[in-house]
């Protein structure tokens, strides 16, 4: 058996470490760091926290036995049980902590819907999509036709009406694609089925902003048919002309609520647009298989629509992370082929 020079095997080594450790040729962009940087919880943040759990479905809204607003745990039962839905709601490791990962989470900008419990919901492993309770849907027949329209009184004067415009209507169509529903866009504000707006702090629907990157947005479950969005965030239709480090993507948002104006809950599907969560500079334009699978559940299919069609999207939607990912694919495959010779001459 032939064996290396010490000048020979100090070179394939010295290769092969460098070939694992290479970054992809492609530059990340690093997405701002919205949190804080804080490690550990505080006590007086508990207070927050037990509002964040009230607002959102986890705790009772009123809290009799802490009408002072003590911080303390004066329930700790109560409050571990909440902490372990949300992560099971969430997707998030079941600890029954506030973990550091609970807590990024409970700081994310978000949609202002409360997450349905979705324990008793799915019948079936693999479904982590949640309906609102009653399991609410438009209940015209299908084919069905919703028509929208914006509030000419209520919209944000950055971003030209033409690109917000251009934005909904992908919005819609990515669910009328999957079901037998079509969108249609109206002047008539007043008999739209689907009313949207911008608006600040509290608009008078019981449910007021909170500023910039807290609530993103909410919509109303069938058939009510309204959505609103908080005009405090800085909302871009592009990120190539909107520089701020704050700001959210329209798109995305409006692809997660139309979501719910269909009647689609939280899933904990973190890949799913019906995730709760966005972070500032991301996107997430593409229906998941547990969107659709959600969906269709309540409406139906499109005839149209195929599983491929879906694939494709998803493809062609993840073409820099794959390309990104086969890099480093690469690299880990000529590192170990390698290792295979060093094996081979040294034995």
């Amino acid at each position: 058996m032939l064996l290396l020079s010490t000048k020979h095997l100090s070179l394939l080594i010295i290769t092969t470490l460098a070939l694992l450790s290479q970054s992809p040729c492609l530059a990340a962009r690093s997405t701002p760091d919205y949190t804080s940087n804080q490690t550990q919880i505080q006590t007086h943040n508990i207070s927050e926290i037990k509002k964040y759990f009230r607002r959102f479905g986890y705790l009772p809204l009123q809290d009799h036995h802490n009408v002072s607003g003590d911080t303390t745990f004066d329930e700790p039962l109560l409050f571990k049980s909440a902490i372990l839905r949300y992560q099971s709601n969430l997707g998030l490791p079941i600890t029954g902590k506030l973990d550091i990962e609970t807590v990024s989470m409970i700081m994310a900008p978000r949609c202002g819907v409360p997450d349905s419990d979705a324990s008793h919901q799915s019948m079936h492993a693999r479904e982590n999509y949640v309906f609102f309770p009653g399991k609410p849907r438009w209940s015209r027949d299908v084919p069905m036709k919703l028509t929208y329209a914006f509030s000419k009184e209520n919209l944000i004067d950055y971003v030209n009406i033409s690109d917000i415009r251009a934005v909904f209507k992908r919005a819609f169509t990515k669910w009328g694609s999957v079901i037998p529903v079509s969108f249609v866009e109206t002047d008539d504000y007043g008999f739209a089925d689907i009313k949207i707006g911008f608006y600040r702090g509290d608009h008078g629907d019981g449910e007021p902003f909170d500023g910039v990157l807290g609530v993103l947005a909410h919509s109303f479950t069938p058939e009510s048919g309204r959505f609103h969005l908080d005009a405090a965030e800085r909302w871009a239709v592009d990120f190539k002309t909107e520089k701020s480090e704050v700001a959210v993507d329209l798109e995305s948002v409006a692809i997660h609520e139309i979501g719910h104006l269909l009647g689609l809950s939280h899933s904990s599907v973190k890949d799913a647009v019906m995730y709760p969560t966005l972070k500032p500079r991301d996107k997430k334009l593409d229906l998941s298989l547990d969107d659709v699978n959600g969906v269709q559940a309540l409406y139906g299919s499109n005839p149209n629509f195929t599983l491929s069609s879906l694939l494709e999207s998803d493809i062609s939607a993840n073409q820099a992370v794959d390309l990104t990912g086969s890099i480093r694919s690469s690299s880990i495959l000529w590192a170990t082929l390698i290792l295979d010779v060093l094996f081979i001459f040294c034995m």
